[in-house]
């Protein structure tokens, strides 16, 4: 499906005492790896969120940034390996900080294009103290307003697109055409069975549900999510399907009045694995809980 252009392993080394147990150890950070998907578009996983990378004529688009500056160095790093030209912008899919804060290893004066909500969520950030946000000179430089904007970057047409709150209020999916490829940011996340939707960024399942019938109806083949491989349409399109067919069921069970935890049952949501916020992730809200709450209005 894709040729492969991995680079050495970096070891992740992770801080602690010896007398932790290897159970109680988070995973291991995975190593940056490069993959090539037409000549001039590549993708590269590990460091926190994937990573787009799109080779013009007189320099290079970042889609996502990595988690922090040590990350974003690695990022540009990898990407000087690919070619000597310069990264001359950065397009953010949301503003969650395994995407952005990598920002703080990129050189001053690039133009950084984000989704106006997502600049206030990185400003929001800022203001409680910086967890989740790059430094205040990485803010976005540009933001997209509208819910499809085609821009011309070093020779390439991009188009940025917007149909809902989805994953986040300041969604932006990248759509190279020409190519037939996708960025889709987180949501795509292929490593959860589920959508994962920020209620605390005004995510919407139903804009989430819009969200990727847009992405399917693009004339496009690949589909680079925020974090997993590659996936194909068809792939997307099931995981659109099934979570349209999990959001119908759970709005007939709260029409019958069913709790929030018979819910999950019967949908079959696993109960959540100790420590963690259940199958969202640590301190996210699941899909069903998601849902829930829209549905019910009723808060956490």
């Amino acid at each position: 499906m894709r040729n492969r252009m991995v680079f050495p392993v970096r070891l992740a080394i992770v801080a602690g005492a010896f007398s932790i147990s290897v159970s109680a150890q988070p995973p291991a950070a995975a190593p940056f790896t490069a993959h090539q998907l037409k000549p001039n578009v590549y993708w590269i996983e590990g460091g926190g969120g994937n990573s787009g990378v799109i080779v013009g004529d007189k320099g290079v688009i970042v889609v996502d940034a990595k988690t922090t500056a040590a990350g974003g160095k690695e990022l540009l790093d990898d990407i000087a390996k690919i070619t000597p030209k310069p990264v001359t912008t950065v397009i953010l899919t949301h503003s969650d900080g395994d995407h952005v804060n990598g920002l703080a290893a990129f050189p001053a004066g690039i133009t950084i294009i984000a989704h106006e909500n997502n600049k206030k969520e990185q400003q929001a950030a800022l203001t409680a103290g910086g967890r989740g946000a790059p430094p205040a000179d990485h803010l976005p430089t540009r933001v997209v307003t509208k819910n499809k904007e085609t821009l011309k970057i070093n020779g390439v047409k991009v188009e940025v697109l917007h149909w809902a709150p989805a994953h986040t209020s300041g969604d932006l999916v990248v759509y190279l055409p020409a190519d037939k490829i996708v960025f889709t940011g987180d949501i795509f996340a292929m490593q959860l069975p589920d959508p994962l939707i920020h209620l605390e960024k005004n995510g919407s399942s139903e804009g989430w549900i819009a969200t990727a019938k847009g992405m399917v109806a693009l004339n496009a083949v690949q589909y680079v999510p925020g974090h997993g491989d590659v996936q194909m349409k068809p792939a997307i399109q099931k995981r659109l399907a099934d979570a349209e067919a999990k959001r119908a069921k759970i709005k007939d069970l709260v029409a019958q009045g069913k709790t929030l935890e018979e819910i999950k049952v019967a949908v079959g949501d696993p109960p959540p694995a100790q420590g963690r916020g259940g199958r969202g992730g640590p301190g996210f809200a699941s899909f069903t809980e998601v849902v829930y709450r829209e549905l019910t209005k009723k808060s956490a």
